[in-house]
């Protein structure tokens, strides 16, 4: 009967090993097939925006299987590694919404006939156009190692290459970088990672390219004071000048319309051409300056007047909802100015106003924009479309009277805690720098041209939107705009021009050279903008996401670091004494008897 028993037992015993051991090999199996984790993180740092989500999920974006060959690959190290891995991670994540249509490959181009590597290494850099090699500085096994990474991905959408990746930074000759260099790139990349990817699918996979024009003609902001944001939005727009010339067809064909600072008066003509591509449903862009000032005047002088600029613009806007007062915004939270000759080189200059962003996903968790000599925003009307707020002024702030004088000494007469306004801290002292109206419009024109033209088929006339259409309008025209470098071209006879070193979208070039620390959301917000505009938030998304990186607490590392440090070494050897423990007096009970 024993025996029996003992033979029993040794069977289930072996049984139960059995299905324990099935059981593991089938959740591997499982998991090598199906991708997934959980994203505990307050902010969802490791999970997709809802906009990528949106665009993998969507068929009609990939018409044909979009396949990416990643070059990082090898013996790296491994912070290097680490990174090699985030990028596959995301890949799989991208494949949970996208499925079989996105296929990822890694390859190692430091394998293979040494003939071979140099005809890969060729086709990757392409001149220059395509992947720029990194080189890399690391100790190991006690002497100095170099190694030579191409850090990016070639996309193939069917079976065409149509596309490159740059995910880090390439180094110039003879100029490695060190693994510990690389510590911040690589975080930022991280960071960044995402949108790398997304952006990097969208170009590849887009079929046509919406178009944007800016308007020329009457005094805009030109081609070389916009190179950098023409540079921002030309992977995923056809970008042109245009010139109305009188002509009612000059802007078919356009889907958005930039007007940036116009400075001389538009035409009954000029305007109904405007008028009728919102009616149309054109998306319409204004950066706008009410007021002209000329700086060098108040830097020589202290002190300068500002005159009006009427263009005719403002009336037409008037009538989609939209306001641009003739006055300036002042603002306690603002950018300094340097005043050589004061015993203050530094001041606080209010009129160099840094916008708070709003939770429009325009602006959202964008730095704060930099808009120099702003005039207030107001909407008007009882307009059923939707109106909002995108960059307002702080609590703090308030407006000048209409067309005033500009001092530099204002600033002096406030004090280092400046009250701009009573009640400084009252959300009412806002001030609107920025405004979106969508919805349908009603023509500028209606009630204003007589039958004969309104009838004329050659006119189109539509006195009501046929479709739903958006206006933009931000008080300030140059805050897209960058310095610039003129040169002749080769020939002599024409002249090139390109931005300066300095991105005047994210710093004023001023301050930077004085080392202020002062960075700007300009171009994040401009691109924003665009994307929003023209319909496309894919990209949006992702790029406005708030990632908190949360800073350890100095001071209690400094008091609690020997308890933690105690407990992570004892805790664990604490647990295995009471677990042996806990299994002997186990043991003994069971075996007593």
């Amino acid at each position: 009967m024993a025996e029996k028993k003992k033979v029993g037992k040794g069977l289930f015993n072996w049984t139960f090993l059995l299905i324990v051991g099935v059981g593991i090999v089938i959740v591997n199996i499982i998991g090598s097939l199906v991708y997934t984790r959980l994203d505990m993180t307050e902010d969802k740092r490791y999970s997709l925006a809802e906009g990528t989500i949106t665009f993998l999920e969507n068929d009609a974006n990939f018409e044909n299987r979009l396949n990416i060959k990643i070059y990082l690959e090898g013996n790296l190290p491994a912070e290097i590694r680490l990174f090699r891995n985030a990028i596959e991670d995301k890949l799989k994540e991208f494949k949970q919404y996208a499925g079989d249509r996105i296929e990822f490959q890694f390859i190692n181009p430091n394998v293979g006939p040494e003939a071979e590597q140099q005809l890969l290494f060729e086709n990757l850099y392409a001149r220059g156009k395509g992947i720029i090699p990194m080189d890399v500085v690391y100790m190991k096994d006690g002497s100095q190692s170099q190694l030579l990474l191409w850090p990016g991905a070639i996309i193939d959408y069917g079976g065409t290459t149509v596309q490159n990746i740059q995910f880090l930074p390439g180094t110039p000759p003879g100029k490695p970088y060190t693994l510990e260099g690389l510590t911040e790139i690589l975080e930022n990349s991280l960071n960044n990672l995402e949108y790398i990817l997304v952006s990097s699918l969208r170009r590849a996979t887009q079929k046509a390219k919406p178009r944007i024009g800016f308007l020329q003609g009457h005094g805009e902001l030109t081609f070389a004071q916009t190179q950098r944001a023409r540079a921002l939005i030309s992977p995923y727009f056809a970008i042109a000048d245009v010139s109305l010339n009188d002509s009612l067809a000059a802007l078919d064909g356009l889907d958005g319309l930039i007007i940036a600072r116009p400075t001389q008066k538009f035409n009954d003509k000029e305007l109904y051409i405007i008028d009728q591509f919102v009616m149309r449903g054109g998306r319409l862009m204004c950066f706008l300056d009410a007021l002209q000032l000329n700086e060098d005047t108040l830097n020589a002088n202290g002190i300068t007047h500002t005159t009006r600029f009427e263009t005719g613009l403002e009336r037409m806007l008037f009538d989609y909802g939209l306001k641009i007062n003739e006055n300036l915004v002042v603002d306690a939270r603002c950018a300094p100015k340097s005043v050589p000759f004061a015993k203050q080189s530094l001041i606080p200059w209010f009129f160099h106003v840094l916008a708070t962003p709003g939770d429009h996903p325009i602006a959202r968790n964008v730095e704060p924009v930099a808009l120099k000599y702003a005039n207030e925003i107001q909407f008007v009307g009882n307009s059923k479309n939707t109106l909002t707020p995108i960059l307002t002024s702080s609590t703090n702030s308030n407006v000048t009277g209409l067309a005033p004088m500009v001092s530099l000494a204002m600033p002096l007469n406030y004090g280092k805690n400046p009250e701009l306004i009573a009640n400084p801290t009252d959300e009412i002292n806002k001030r609107c720098l920025a405004g979106l109206v969508e919805g349908r419009f009603e023509s500028h024109f209606k009630n204003r041209i007589v039958d004969d033209f309104a009838k004329n088929p050659i006119a189109k006339y539509k006195e009501k939107s046929t479709k739903e259409g958006k206006v933009f309008l931000v008080g300030n025209g140059r805050f897209i705009a960058n310095s610039y470098d003129s040169m002749l071209s080769r020939t002599g006879t024409e002249f090139m021009y390109r931005p300066t070193e300095i991105n005047d979208l994210r710093m004023d070039p001023e301050l930077a050279q004085l080392g202020v620390p002062l960075f700007f959301g300009n171009q994040e917000f401009f691109q924003n903008l665009t994307d929003y505009m023209m319909g496309d938030q894919s990209v949006l998304d992702v790029r406005s996401r708030q990632i908190d990186i949360h800073e350890i607490d100095k001071e209690k590392v400094k008091t609690d670091a020997g308890f933690y440090k105690t407990l992570n070494v004892l805790l664990p050897i604490l647990l295995i004494l009471i677990f042996a423990f806990l299994m002997a007096w186990i043991r003994k009970r069971k075996y007593a008897k």
